[in-house]
């Protein structure tokens, strides 16, 4: 169920807005990019720090990845078809290469250099916001000119993508009546995306404009999730302690 809100909900909601707001070709193209990836990473941590079904969440995100190289071509295709040109097989093997490629090698390394991989593990991390902000620097170093006419745009778009992703995502499993934890953690599965991939896709096929959106994602869904995250856990100690001065 939080795989279907992952790859109803986002891409639907981004082609909505692509479609409604008056944006550049480019700009709507990036917008769905970034809503037919699938979940970020950080999604698990977000959800273990909001007291929600951490175990449901890295389920969803695992089930998500093994299906991306299939569902976000198929989704860019038919949602992003009536821009410019999309080729479905080559946006695959750009998924295949980006996310399940070093999967595969990360869990090789792991299994032949075992002590290695766990004494550098702490430092991993700090590897993987290097690379995020490289990634960020690089789209708006591309692109100085183009956010400085429309970058408030783009970001109020992105903050309304990721805020309606929180909320409907909530609101599905609920329609479905899962247990609170499970709700968190869908509501937090669908609104955090892989933006990284998003950005890597439109820089490779399409254009530096269209990496726009995913880079402002990548900040924008970091700042977003920890307060929603707070806020669920705030929810939970009020409903554990019965204290009327934190917020429900």
């Amino acid at each position: 169920m939080g795989v279907a809100a992952q790859f109803i909900i986002m891409p639907l909601l981004a082609f909505a807005l692509a479609t409604l707001l008056p944006i550049s070709r480019e700009v709507a193209l990036g917008v769905i990019l970034v809503g037919c990836c699938l979940g970020g990473t950080a999604s698990n941590v977000m959800t273990y720090l909001a007291k929600g079904d951490t175990a449901l969440s890295v389920a969803v995100t695992t089930v998500s990845t093994l299906l991306a190289p299939i569902l976000t071509p198929s989704l860019i295709l038919l949602l992003a078809g009536k821009w410019l040109s999309v080729s479905a097989a080559s946006l695959f093997w750009s998924i295949v290469k980006v996310v399940i490629a070093p999967i595969i090698l990360g869990l090789l390394v792991k299994l032949l250099l075992k002590k290695q991989v766990e004494a550098s593990v702490q430092i991993l991390p700090l590897i993987s916001v290097i690379a995020i902000v490289a990634i960020v620097a690089a789209v708006v170093g591309l692109n100085k000119e183009a956010i400085a006419k429309s970058g408030l745009t783009i970001f109020l778009i992105v903050v309304v993508h990721n805020g309606l992703g929180l909320l409907l995502g909530f609101w599905f499993a609920k329609l479905f009546r899962l247990s609170e934890p499970k709700q968190r953690a869908v509501s937090i599965e669908v609104g955090m995306q892989n933006s990284g991939l998003g950005a890597a896709l439109a820089t490779a096929h399409f254009s530096p404009l269209a990496a726009v959106p995913s880079a402002i994602f990548s900040v924008w869904h970091n700042i977003s999730g920890p307060i929603i995250a707070t806020y669920f856990r705030k929810k939970s100690e009020t409903q554990e302690t019965g204290d009327p001065n934190i917020p429900i």
